[in-house]
Formats: structure tokens, sequence, C-alpha cells
């Protein structure tokens, strides 16, 4: 999955990993949802998860990618 989005989208996970090195390979997969766009709704069935656990998975990239509350999560992971 991680080499062929690389592929698709020049190296995305390569630069997000050297910003922010203590991304687990979860992190990695919701940011690559999140930069196509899905809502939360979506991500759920392809993680396997609820959308409770997406929105918590959410907050915890959030807490880790040290975001402040006037930031947006998706908008930032569409920068990369």
């Amino acid at each position: 999955f991680e080499n062929l989005y690389d592929q698709a989208h020049s190296d995305f996970f390569k630069r997000l990993k050297i910003d922010h090195p203590l991304l687990t390979p979860s992190d990695l997969r919701l940011c690559a949802y999140l930069r196509m766009n899905l809502s939360s709704k979506e991500i759920a069935p392809l993680l396997n998860i609820t959308v409770r656990g997406v929105e918590e998975r959410r907050y915890r990239l959030r807490k880790r990618l040290d975001l402040r509350s006037d930031q947006n999560l998706t908008e930032l992971i569409m920068t990369y």
C-alpha cells in the first residue's frame, strides 16, 4: 500500500516521516486516507473500526502533529 501510494502521490510518506518521525504505521495510513479527502464515515470500513474510532485516531494524530485547535488536520495533510 505504502509503495504504491508513494508512487502515485510523489513520496508523500517519505516527506511526512521526515517531518514527523514519531508517526506510527496506522497514523500514516490514516494520513493517506485523509490526503484522499475521505470522511470519517468512509475511512471507518477501510480501517475496520467504528466512525468514533476514526475520530479518536484523528484526535491522537492531531496531538502527535502538535496542531493548534484552529488548524485543520486535513488541510495540513494536503500540503504534503
